[in-house]
């Protein structure tokens, strides 16, 4: 019976196959298919789908149009094509840099699109960061960081950062450079990982080998070329556009037993032949009914054929209860035996069902009680009730649901690799901000709800008040105080105009919220995700340190001050991302990292420029020891006047960014130099009311910052983000 079917589908692909062509037209370059709309030769092809033959290879090659990308099939009923791309890779030795290549690559426009779902950009490297880059202002920048101190951490058949890491792309990507960079130049594994490599490549390819993988030239040796796959689809329009419009361009779906289908990657659709239907829907006639009754397994009765269907039943004094996948047999038995078989199952599978639900209700009260107490509720619960005066909060799941409305994409502050952020509304009329996260921590374990309780404790004006959790969900949901106007990456690349004075104050509201935290806190908090999109301001536009996402509680013993490195690219301390420990001096550099983008206005993460200028804190350090501050600071605040201040401003964050956390400050200096270079700007300059507020941050006449969105920016989705390999 199997080698029947094999045999029927065997005959389907040669049917399908023989009428994928226009008539007279070539069907083939060399070994590969060529199916309408594309085509060979005038006459042939659609307009954009036309193929280029090169015969001077052996077997012949397939081109897209002129261009010199070739590909390797072409595939109608999903709508892809699939092609090779070369391995961008950077060698070292111990003189430094000695080899590599960078490749890119430009698809036609309207019809070809890298596919996001089917590809994923890879990195291998122990001291590697890896991104590729699109074209314009309008362009995009995604990639990750793979790190390794040896080979034994190294792990096959794991892509997670150590080694090897991975990230998607957007959608409607048709350009792209692939980028390479490293921290040491492989110095410190040059004996056995001298070689970055970066590639987009087909994701159900692709396996990492571990340390063969590293090793010399190993990996461009043996794969010069990775295969990867493109999206393609007919026009700009969407289905309902194109049937409607007879003039522009001629509706591409011709068979008369198709569907039309709105691209999921870009503009444009595809056709595909009806249910029941195969064949070629570009082509008049294309789809051919199935024949589903020349396959003897698809029925044990008597099969009729039907257009697009089939009809499988008993014949004359035989029943079966499914003739498609039981014999059919004689009629026996009495109206009341009929009555009791059929009323006996349906009795059994009415108690099943009955029995399943009630079964899995208390499966799911389990498995929330489970969960509660893995993440420490029972511990919690005691310390609040033993505390009347605190107002940290146990959040249900429902209770969470209702106020975000089920967690409706409407309600979405903002989102990024760790999770979501919902505005929610609670039951006593209270606007929160509810985080959900993606991505499970090591804080979620027996001491995560005392660790949180701890965390609501925090009490001071420029810190976002942790009100309370959820923690009978697998990963514990926090519910914070609402920030109604949005954050200080906002302010900063919005089209307000800021003045130093203003700057200044943000500034030293944030280090002294984060030297608060390092000092004040019982225990010592370290933040270990600063950076301007986590510093949120009020309607006094005050600033509020938040999201504690990655924070941790420092133990008690300073000798064991350390933890284990999270973040985001462009604020992470390079001292962290070599020794993959984090401590206070780590929020230092990244709080060094925000007060030069108040100084120059610029990105953490810079898309244009020289590759050593694309890494802000890198730029800035090496502007003032050329003795070029004036080239980067924001020319807004230089029209004031006061160099001197800047410059003392530009030296401490200077001192900040340094490489070796020893040679850093204390948040607590940092804080109280901030202060003392606030008060020479301007002898008491506190904001009593939103109008001095507005008098700080001046609206430019021609453009603006945006709407607020709370919490989060809806903004942070276009935002260039490179996160630590996922």
């Amino acid at each position: 019976m199997g080698l029947q079917m094999l045999l029927f589908q065997f005959m389907l692909l040669i049917t399908t196959a023989a009428s994928q062509s226009l008539p007279g037209c070539p069907s083939k370059c060399g070994a590969i298919d060529i199916p309408y709309p594309f085509g060979i030769g005038e006459g042939c092809f659609r307009e954009n789908f036309k193929v280029t033959c090169n015969e001077t290879f052996n077997p012949p090659k397939p081109f897209i149009s002129t261009g010199n990308l070739d590909f390797t099939k072409i595939s109608i009923q999903d709508g892809l094509m699939y092609m090779t791309q070369f391995v961008a890779y950077d060698c070292y030795n111990k003189s430094g840099w000695y080899m590599g290549n960078v490749p890119s690559i430009n698809l036609p426009d309207h019809t070809y699109t890298f596919s996001n779902t089917r590809n994923v950009l890879t990195a291998m490297g122990c001291d590697t960061v890896a991104y590729i880059t699109g074209p314009g202002e309008g362009g995009f920048s995604t990639g990750c960081v793979s790190v390794c101190n040896n080979v034994s951490v190294l792990t096959s058949g794991s892509c997670s950062g150590m080694g090897c890491c991975q990230t998607s792309i957007p959608e409607g990507v048709k350009w792209y450079k692939a980028h390479l960079q490293s921290f040491q130049n492989h110095s410190n594994v040059l004996n056995f990982n001298p070689c970055s490599y970066a590639f987009l490549v087909e994701k159900d390819w692709f396996t990492f080998n571990g340390a063969s993988d590293l090793g010399g030239r190993r990996f461009v040796d043996a794969h010069e070329q990775v295969p990867l796959v493109l999206d393609w689809a007919i026009g700009e329009q969407t289905c309902e556009e194109a049937m409607g419009n007879t003039i522009s361009m001629e509706f591409a779906c011709r068979s008369n037993n198709s569907d039309c289908y709105d691209s999921s990657n870009g503009p444009g659709y595809r056709c595909n032949c009806s249910k029941g239907y195969t064949g070629n829907p570009y082509l008049v006639d294309g789809c051919q009914d199935i024949d589903e009754c020349s396959d003897p397994s698809i029925c044990k009765g008597v099969c009729r054929n039907t257009q697009g269907s089939f009809v499988c039943e008993c014949p004359r004094g035989k029943h079966s209860d499914d003739p498609k996948m039981y014999d059919c047999v004689k009629k026996q038995f009495p109206v009341l035996r009929v009555a009791l078989v059929i009323s006996i199952p349906f009795a059994s599978v009415l108690a099943g069902l009955l029995f399943c639900f009630g079964l899995q209700r208390r499966k799911i009260h389990r498995l929330r009680e489970k969960l509660f107490r893995q993440h420490g509720g029972l511990l919690l619960e005691r310390e609040i009730s033993s505390h009347p005066g605190i107002a940290f909060k146990i959040f249900t799941k429902e209770d969470l649901e209702r106020a975000t409305s089920n967690f409706d994409k409407d309600q979405v502050l903002g989102e990024g690799g760790q999770g979501m952020v919902y505005k929610g509304v609670l039951s006593d009329r209270r606007v929160v901000a509810v985080k959900k996260s993606m991505v499970v921590t090591a804080m979620q374990n027996q001491q995560f709800g005392n660790e949180m309780l701890i965390l609501s404790q925090v009490n001071h004006k420029n810190v976002v008040k942790l009100l309370g959790c959820c923690l009978e969900v697998e990963i514990p949901m926090l519910v914070y105080e609402f920030i109604p106007n949005g954050t200080l990456f906002q302010l900063i690349h919005g089209g307000r105009r800021l003045t130093l004075k203003a700057r200044l104050r943000i500034a030293s509201e944030t280090a002294c919220a984060i030297a608060y935290l390092h000092s004040e806190a019982s225990p010592p908090i370290i933040h270990g995700d600063v950076k301007s999109l986590n510093i949120l301001l009020d309607d006094n536009y005050t600033a509020k340190v938040s999201d504690f996402g990655a924070s941790k509680l420092t133990p008690m013993d300073k000798d064991m001050f350390a933890t284990f490195m999270q973040g985001t690219w462009g604020y992470l301390d390079p001292e962290c991302l070599l020794t993959g420990i984090l401590t206070e001096k780590s929020d230092v550099y990244s709080f060094g990292v925000v007060l030069v983008e108040l100084l120059t206005r610029r990105k953490a993460v810079l898309i244009d420029g020289p590759e050593k200028d694309r890494n802000l804190s890198n730029l800035f350090v090496s502007s003032m020891k050329e003795d070029r501050l004036m080239d980067v600071l924001d020319r807004d605040i230089v029209d004031e006047g006061r160099m001197d201040l800047l410059r003392e401003v530009s030296l401490l964050a200077k001192r900040c960014l340094n490489v070796q956390g020893e040679e850093r400050p204390t948040m607590k200096e940092v804080a109280a130099e901030l202060e003392g270079l606030a008060v020479t700007e301007v002898h008491p300059w506190v904001v009593n009311n939103p109008e001095e507020t507005e008098n700080l941050i001046n609206k430019s006449s021609d453009s603006g910052a945006g709407g607020s969105t709370g919490f989060f920016s809806l903004e942070k989705r276009a935002m260039l983000s490179i996160e630590v390999g996922r």
